[in-house]
């Protein structure tokens, strides 16, 4: 987990570099293995070929994060497929599917959305749909199948029951209370930008109007209400966090570690922001079928149940977790005005000015 968290912490200072990284890559190659004229195979064909494969290799998915653990075996046991895995970020997953082009080892990668533009515009992915595919959501997958989302993330927050009487069931409370809040690096990570975007829409905005989310920050800033803290495991565990900021998954599985008697989770009730993580394919995998059958399973149910097990939100909303797997994720209900962010493009340009607009109004206040 804790090497895995380097996505959220590097997706946030990347995320500034996305427009330059775009605009570098806008006569790039966009097609694809499987583009027009290439041969149409059926699911059972691609089980077969991959068995024939023998292996997938991934980049960015350990065993440590949103239970991948579960699913790696059962795509051995059910496939007979081999596999491994080396963590890394999403730039570097990208990164590294170009730079091996020529003589390919990874197959499969797992990137914050907002990279999934930039996969396509470095030409280094290749479309799959999947079975499930009328059941993803549109803001969850890219329309010709060339990244889509597993599992859903919002912001949320996480409340130490010993320290705070009443915790916060919204973004008034939050504001309300004499505690002290945690939100992370925001000049840096992508969680922690996620939540200044989450406040935003609680108040009316939204990716391209984040001033609601500054001046909310802002304003507890000045009441000495921030604390300037990472917003890690070990930092909560010293039992001197009040709230915590933090995807409802790092959450969930915070609280079960510490102790679900002592820690709330919470999604605030005016509104908070949607946000996932999506596979994306190798244009050049040595294992293609592998590749492609892996996402097939992780969008199945036993796939998705696997996810939950790891406290992530499936994005298949008909898929029955069992009782003691619902048990470890918040109710629906809760969900009911999270949104996902409209269009990435903007967020991309806004996110730009977040580093600069923290520290000119919010850091300024805090000691």
């Amino acid at each position: 987990m804790k090497n895995r968290l380097k996505k959220e912490l590097a997706f946030g200072l990347i995320l500034t570099l996305l427009v330059v990284l775009l605009a570098a890559c806008g006569g790039g190659n966009n097609n694809n293995a499987n583009s027009s004229g290439a041969e149409e195979l059926s699911l059972t064909e691609i089980e077969a070929k991959a068995k024939e494969e023998g292996s997938v290799v991934s980049v960015g998915m350990p065993d440590s994060w949103a239970n991948w653990k579960g699913t790696w075996e059962d795509i051995q046991s059910k496939y007979g497929l081999s596999h491994t895995d080396t963590d890394m970020s999403s730039a570097e997953e990208i990164a590294k599917f170009e730079a091996e082009k020529d003589k390919p080892t990874a197959d499969i990668g797992d990137v914050g959305i907002a990279f999934g533009s930039v996969a396509i515009a470095k030409g280094v992915t290749q479309p799959y749909k999947t079975s499930y595919w009328d059941e993803i959501p549109d803001w969850a997958k890219d329309k010709d199948g060339h990244w889509l989302i597993g599992y859903q993330g919002t912001i949320a927050f996480l409340t130490n029951k010993k320290l705070v009487a009443n915790p916060p069931q919204s973004w008034e409370d939050l504001k309300n209370g004499n505690y002290k809040i945690v939100t992370g690096d925001v000049t840096k990570a992508a969680q922690a930008q996620m939540a200044v975007l989450a406040a935003s829409i609680a108040f009316g905005g939204d990716e391209s109007n984040i001033e609601p989310g500054l001046a909310f920050f802002e304003d507890l800033a000045k009441n000495g209400r921030i604390a300037n803290v990472e917003a890690s495991l070990a930092n909560i565990e010293k039992g001197e966090v009040e709230v915590t900021l933090l995807w409802d998954f790092n959450a969930l599985n915070y609280s079960d570690q510490l102790g679900k008697d002592q820690y709330a989770v919470t999604i605030p009730k005016e509104g908070s922001v949607v946000s996932g993580y999506a596979t994306i394919i190798n244009k050049y995998a040595p294992h293609p079928n592998a590749a492609k059958l892996t996402r097939e399973y992780i969008l199945s149910d036993a796939g998705q149940i696997n996810l939950a097990k790891g406290y992530a939100r499936p994005i298949r909303d008909s898929v029955k977790l069992p009782d003691d797997v619902a048990a470890k994720l918040l109710p629906k209900e809760d969900y009911a005005n999270a949104k996902p962010v409209g269009d990435y493009k903007v967020w991309e340009e806004t996110a730009k000015s977040i580093p600069e607009q923290w520290q000119e109004r919010v850091l300024v206040h805090i000691n």
